[in-house]
């Protein structure tokens, strides 16, 4: 599972495996520093007390070894001994700050990011990347300094960071790509259906996995299916579905305290994606729900045409 800034939080995470499954290993969201400072919202997401998934890995973004290094440090001090590194986060305040998709012009600093793999041995890293920021020329100009890094693998998002995740994926870079990279590859972008991971996974033989974000969350079931190799029937789908909210609703019932409007603003945010696929009519009126009781019933509606 992708990590999805605002999406793909620890109550996610263990609701989505407890009902769902399929996923053999879960990301948290980005951990970063502001003002040389952990936020206590990151560290909460990736404390293992607060995580029930078999195999969890927290994410960093860092803009240059100094900040990797504190991000590091905490996180092997809670014993993780697999850590990702973002260098595809497309949005602004990031890149403006040489993180993420920002880093990859500048190859000196992506170089003093992945120094952290040597001054942490007991650590096995990963990257995500994207083709570059404005250019695909920019990932390619690193591939030597990435050949020349042992790393567990390498996640490659085949669009440009000025796309956002407008556009289509270049699979002629991809292609490329695969074809140059000594280092495990993972693919990610787009991939909405079994048999769209199907035909990716047959196309590139050597792929260590496919990473999914947004695709999970139209189709929950969908890396479930593809493991299973048989459709869901409506009514897993649907039984699948109810367990699911109703542990998100009670993990975040439990978690704000600022009233009905404030934990409805929390459960509507994930529509933006979730069963996105689905019968739209009734998606809307879940967004467009004004109490908790109205969003309920709307959910349960959706839920049962599953």
């Amino acid at each position: 599972m992708a990590p999805l800034q605002g999406f793909t939080e620890a109550a996610v995470r263990n609701a989505f495996d407890r009902c769902f499954g399929g996923i053999s290993e879960y990301y948290t969201p980005f951990i970063r520093l502001e003002k040389g400072a952990f936020r206590n919202k990151d560290l909460k997401d990736a404390d293992p007390a607060n995580n029930c998934v078999a195999h969890l890995i927290p994410q960093i973004i860092a803009a240059d070894a100094s900040e990797a290094c504190m991000l590091v440090e905490r996180l092997a001090g809670w014993g993780y001994r697999c850590i990702d590194i973002n260098m595809s986060c497309p949005f602004p305040p990031m890149v403006h700050k040489g993180r993420g998709a920002g880093i990859l012009a500048h190859p000196e600093k992506v170089a003093q990011v992945l120094s952290v793999a040597e001054r942490f041995p007991e650590i096995r890293f990963s990257v995500k990347l994207r083709l570059g920021w404005a250019s695909s020329d920019e990932v390619f100009a690193l591939l030597d300094l990435l050949n020349a890094v042992s790393l567990r693998q390498i996640t490659l998002h085949p669009r440009l960071g000025v796309q956002q995740y407008k556009g289509i994926c270049s699979d002629e870079s991809f292609s490329r790509f695969y074809e140059l990279c000594v280092n495990p590859l993972v693919y990610n972008g787009d991939v909405r259906s079994v048999s769209g991971l199907t035909a990716l996974i047959e196309k590139y033989p050597r792929l260590k996995g496919v990473m999914i974000g947004r695709g999970l969350l139209a189709a929950p079931w969908l890396a479930a299916e593809y493991q299973d190799g048989k459709s869901w029937t409506g009514e897993q789908k649907r039984r699948a579905f109810r367990e699911f909210h109703q542990n998100l609703l009670s993990a975040y019932s439990e978690k704000i305290e600022g009233g009905e409007q404030q934990l409805l603003g929390k459960m509507k945010s994930f529509w933006e994606y979730l069963l996105v696929n689905e019968e739209r009519k009734k998606w809307k009126k879940v967004r467009k729900s004004a109490s908790l009781s109205d969003y309920c019933r709307a959910v349960d509606d959706l839920a049962a045409s599953l």
